[in-house]
């Protein structure tokens, strides 16, 4: 159910969402989709003390994807921009060169383009495809290390699907699915994220069995996870 918080001169709108939990939680999504969960007999007034208590984190997440957002409307492709690599921020450096490459060094994403360096449209398509190439080895490297927490599952499938509002997801047929921007991520991130598909191998549900595992494989899962919802979503 969607409800209004209104706090000073702020007005926000936000998702309930009630289930059989104790706590309550916020989550705020890289659309500004702000999510609470909380017990199925929540009170509203609990809920708006609640939000009152985060609002200076609440406010904080809305502006960081208010200008992350923005940023990657107006990315061109040119000198000087920013890119993100397994949790590692580079600074973009485009050269001319006879032949197309991209290599790091020191904080820099060198991509050497034998197009003009004004052709951002053509850099972008270097970027895009050493994207790709990278994930698919980061990926694999990183599922086959956290298969072996998981044993008697060694015919478990990975692959790459575009997800708009998921890091990952466990399907029937024992395949996992990660988002292609998890490589933005630092590796840790990563393995949290296919921890807790292949925990869904013997719980589909997120219920108190699956959380068990989820602590057994991965005790510092909760932290991971708010670092990969609040620095790289």
């Amino acid at each position: 159910m969607i409800k209004k918080f209104v706090y000073g001169n702020y007005q926000y709108q936000y998702q309930l969402i009630k289930q059989k939990r104790k706590s309550l939680s916020l989550t705020i999504k890289p659309s500004k989709e702000i999510v609470v969960k909380g017990p199925l007999d929540i009170d509203l007034y609990k809920v708006e003390q609640f939000l009152k208590r985060k609002w200076f984190w609440m406010n904080k997440q809305l502006d960081f994807f208010d200008r992350v957002n923005k940023k990657e409307y107006k990315r061109e492709y040119v000198s000087g921009e920013s890119l993100l690599y397994l949790g590692r921020q580079y600074k973009l450096v485009v050269k001319s060169a006879k032949a197309d490459s991209i290599c790091l060094f020191r904080g820099v994403f060198e991509v050497r383009t034998s197009k003009s360096v004004k052709n951002s449209s053509y850099t972008k398509i270097l970027i895009d495809r050493w994207y790709k190439e990278k994930t698919v080895v980061v990926f694999e490297d990183r599922f086959e290390k956290m298969k072996k927490l998981f044993p008697k599952n060694n015919d478990l499938v990975l692959e790459l699907r575009n997800m708009s509002k998921r890091w990952g997801s466990f399907l029937k047929g024992k395949k996992v699915s990660l988002n292609p921007k998890l490589i933005h991520a630092s590796k840790d991130c990563i393995d949290y994220v296919l921890i807790h598909e292949l925990c869904h191998i013997k719980y589909r549900k997120h219920n108190k069995l699956f959380f068990a595992c989820l602590d057994k494989k991965l005790p510092n899962w909760k932290k991971v996870k708010e670092k990969l919802e609040y620095k790289y979503s």
